[in-house]
């Protein structure tokens, strides 16, 4: 089982992983179409933005979240 403290940072490698993967894969379709190497370039981008959202998920997201916390208002 993993530590509770590295939470964040579990959530921020799924969420960005799977967000990277399909705006990639979409921004690629739309860009080149489908032919037999969209596949190796969607990898391609994905591979390389992956590790860019995971560092923005990390170093954004908890501004972001206070931010949300202020503009929702608490159940209760």
């Amino acid at each position: 089982m993993i530590p509770a403290r590295f939470a964040h940072a579990i959530f921020g490698l799924i969420m960005s992983g799977l967000m990277s993967c399909i705006v990639t894969g979409i921004a690629t379709v739309k860009a080149v179409g489908f032919h037999p190497e969209t596949l190796g370039d969607w990898m391609a981008s994905w591979a390389f933005c992956w590790p860019i959202a995971f560092t923005v998920i990390l170093v954004l997201g908890p501004s972001v979240k206070r931010m949300v916390e202020g503009w929702v208002r608490p159940q209760g």
